[in-house]
């Protein structure tokens, strides 16, 4: 049997979307990091910047159930364009597999441009991740 989403019901990921904002809000902290470090290493950190860092992320996502790890590995995968938002199913399905081989954080955070794909992934279910409160 097919589920009951109608156009006025939003579409269940199976995980919050401001959950899903912070963690693109960390991924792509981390990557600007990344980023300006590469540009300019010996630069102080501004106060408050060293908040953003892998083993806090690392936590947060450890801390999330089994179904929304999978939901932030699913969203990485439609916004790469591996599945549509139509194969949400499976693309649940494979990622708890996936799951089983590893750490979720570990692979988003060596995912390239994993906060931008988590973005395209809720922008595929028309969802703005600007949009989101935090």
């Amino acid at each position: 049997m097919s589920s009951s989403n109608t156009d006025e019901d939003e579409f269940d990921l199976g995980i919050s979307t401001e959950t899903v904002a912070t963690v693109v809000d960390y991924l792509r902290a981390l990557q600007e990091d990344e980023d300006s470090e590469a540009i300019d290493p010996d630069e102080e950190p501004e106060e408050g910047e060293d908040d953003f860092d892998e083993s806090t992320l690392s936590a947060f996502i450890e801390e999330l159930n089994e179904d929304e790890q999978a939901a932030l590995v699913a969203l990485s995968w439609v916004g790469r364009g591996d599945y549509e938002p139509e194969q949400w199913e499976e693309a649940m399905t494979l990622a708890r597999e996936r799951a089983a081989t590893g750490s979720t954080a570990d692979y988003l955070m060596k995912t390239e441009m994993a906060g931008d794909l988590l973005a395209e992934g809720l922008a595929a279910f028309d969802i703005a991740v600007e949009d989101v409160e935090r």
